[in-house]
């Protein structure tokens, strides 16, 4: 697998500072809504529990939100160490395919296989 040139490490800088500033709106946009239910405030019990379960999905997305902004930022971090696009476990370029996708990603295809393998 090639390395990735400078024109596609210009394209995939441009996407993870353009997710970097949309994962970080989203985080403080979405705060509000992760906050406590008032299990005080006069209303149902089904709306108690819609609004806990609505609680607990704001939640989800955005730890989900948090750990892609920490990728995100890594990979910005690997691309000012020169060291971006390389699978830091085997070693092998990372196909551009695959950063084209995800740009945050860590991890070659098959090196992160074996790590979801294993959880």
């Amino acid at each position: 697998m090639p390395p990735l040139d400078d024109a596609q490490r210009d394209q995939l800088r441009e996407r993870l500072d353009a997710l970097v500033r949309d994962l970080s709106e989203l985080i403080d946009g979405t705060r509000a809504g992760a906050e406590p239910v008032d299990l005080d405030e006069p209303i149902g019990r089904l709306s108690r529990m819609d609004a806990i379960q609505q609680q607990k999905m704001i939640q989800a997305n955005l730890s989900a939100a948090r750990q892609r902004l920490a990728l995100a930022r890594g990979a910005l971090e690997r691309i000012d160490a020169d060291e971006y696009g390389e699978c830091p476990v085997c070693g092998e370029d990372i196909a551009f395919a695959r950063l084209d996708a995800a740009p945050e990603a860590p991890l070659c295809v098959e090196c992160q296989g074996r790590r979801e393998a294993t959880r």
